[in-house]
């Protein structure tokens, strides 16, 4: 027989399980949904917030302002030639939460800008090493 005190504990972790399980569930729905929104979203194209644009000084608009929409863009990557798409969520950061220029496109693919950025990176930093040495050096 358990007394009051292990009954308590025993019907706790219960309640605590199916809060879990629960929860579990409920994130499980809120993905399939995201991912359904995300899947409709893409289909139809992702609206365009011209005021989050940065200004670019053009008489002109490019192409997915004038249509309100961002849609999928397949590319080809300048630097290995793989053919690519810039998704309409891609594009959506790139203009409205990074700032980019309403008239630049992808040009390459992720693997490629990773490289480039790598390169520029130990570039900078043989740069900034060198300097060190022309301080050091200067200075006795």
């Amino acid at each position: 027989m358990k007394s009051g005190k292990q009954r308590r504990a025993e019907l706790d972790s219960k309640k605590e399980a199916r809060a879990a399980k629960a929860a579990a569930e409920a994130r499980a729905k809120a993905r399939a949904e995201a991912e359904a929104e995300a899947a409709r979203l893409a289909a139809a194209g992702i609206d365009v917030n011209r005021a989050a644009l940065a200004p670019h000084g053009s008489y002109s608009e490019p192409d997915f302002v004038t249509r309100g929409y961002y849609v999928d863009q397949p590319f080809a990557c300048a630097e290995c030639g793989k053919a690519e798409v810039w998704t309409a969520t891609q594009q959506k950061w790139w203009y409205e939460v990074a700032k980019g220029y309403v008239f630049t496109t992808a040009t390459r693919c992720r693997t490629c800008r990773r490289r480039v950025r790598e390169k520029r990176n130990e570039a900078r930093r043989v740069h900034q090493e060198g300097l060190a040495r022309k301080r050091v050096g200067g200075a006795t």
